[in-house]
């Protein structure tokens, strides 16, 4: 079945890329390539990798009232992170619906090749009601880093690479009901129930302030939240709550089990609640300032790098009770920006920093090289990370 629909995809789609001039069809991608200097630690000396990143996008307008999408990606890991498997084909496949639409294309001793497709929906608009069917991003958070309310697809700040973000496959529905005013439901199905996403959101407008408000069920739990975003003195103001309860004990508790190992963590054993704030301001010679703090209530306050995988499988941000982000950024000049941003997790006394400076060569062409450093001891939050040296060079159309 699954290759089935993978070859109907292709004999769909491959008349489009050729017609794409002659037909309502835009057409855009990138390609890029990321050389990796890196060491882990479990190794002493450095070692280098690469990473070749291609994607196309195709959107479809089918007069005024429809639109389709598909975008998908191709990805080749090569190197010696290969090699030694800390980088394995089951690692990279991703984990985004009801039907697996990816290609392991090769795997072989030191070269992993990869290919998905990660958004493909339908789009029906009529008046002030849309619906969108498919494979698609469903982002309801505020904040930048951390969004607790981004029930559907967590994203992570540290995949520097993956600017679209994950996607589900699910059904969205909108209403609005006036110019900053919406009313939104959206599912996520899934084969097994604990994994299936429920949720619906109000928006409205006071005082110049976005509000959201939401409520659902996620992994056997109720979950009920609020985000806004606006500024104070010219100075971004943005945060997220959300509060979450088991509503079936017995399931709760086995799933519980399943994904933290029997961890001693009382997350399915009482209200759990996360709170973001974020601020942010850009000053008049273009230096840029970010601040962030999230705090998990039934958060743990030491090996939390045990937990990561698990925050994942959980819908979390991080398991961390406390953790504290900065950014600062400035233009050298119109072509050249640098940035740095940092993570720092106050209870287990990790961090993990990201340098980087990036070049705008041509229009369509982006150098860009980061750094990634961290520090703390094994077991901690960011103790275990790997320290990189990555150049990035990008090609868009």
């Amino acid at each position: 079945m699954r290759m089935m629909i993978k070859r109907l995809l292709a004999v769909l789609f491959l008349p489009l890329l050729i017609q794409a001039g002659t037909l309502n069809l835009t057409v855009s991608g990138y390609l890029k390539s990321l050389v990796f200097a890196e060491k882990y630690p479990q190794q002493y000396d450095w070692q280098a990798d690469n990473l070749l990143h291609g994607r196309l996008n195709f959107k479809y307008y089918a007069g005024q009232s429809l639109t389709g999408a598909l975008e998908c990606r191709f990805r080749q890991y090569a190197g010696a992170s290969v090699r030694k498997n800390y980088i394995t084909a089951d690692q990279i496949k991703s984990s985004q619906g009801l039907i697996d639409l990816d290609w392991l294309l090769y795997d072989k001793k030191s070269i992993i090749g990869y290919g998905e497709i990660d958004r493909l929906w339908i789009d029906w608009t009529a008046a002030k009601f849309q619906a969108t069917l498919g494979r698609q991003r469903i982002a309801w958070g505020t904040s930048w880093v951390w969004n607790p309310t981004d029930l559907f697809n967590p994203a992570s700040v540290l995949d520097f690479d993956y600017e679209e973000q994950p996607a589900i496959d699910g059904l969205r529905v909108q209403y609005y009901t006036g110019a900053l005013s919406k009313m939104e439901f959206a599912v996520k199905p899934d084969k097994k129930l604990d994994r299936t996403i429920a949720a619906g959101l109000l928006k409205f407008n006071r005082r110049n302030y976005d509000f959201n408000l939401l409520a659902g069920v996620r992994n056997f739990r109720w979950v009920a939240g609020l985000s806004w975003a606006g500024d104070i003195y010219k100075a971004g103001f943005r945060g997220e709550v959300t509060c979450s309860r088991n509503w079936r004990a017995a399931e709760s508790a086995d799933y519980a089990a399943k994904w933290l190992n029997s961890y001693p963590i009382d997350f399915y054993k009482k209200v759990e609640c996360n709170l973001v704030l974020s601020g942010d301001y850009t000053f008049r010679n273009s230096f840029y300032t970010h601040t962030e703090l999230l705090h998990n209530t039934n958060g743990v306050t030491h090996n939390v790098g045990v937990l990561t995988l698990q925050a994942g499988e959980l819908g979390l941000p991080t398991l961390a009770r406390w953790s504290l982000f900065q950014e600062f950024a400035y233009d050298l000049t119109p072509l050249i920006r640098t940035s740095l941003f940092g993570i720092f997790n106050p209870d287990d006394k990790s961090v993990i920093v990201l340098p980087s400076v990036t070049y705008s060569a041509a229009t369509n062409l982006d150098l860009m090289l980061l750094g990634v450093v961290n520090d703390g001891r094994q077991l901690t939050e960011f103790g275990d990370y790997y320290n990189a040296a990555v150049f990035r060079i990008k090609w868009s159309f």
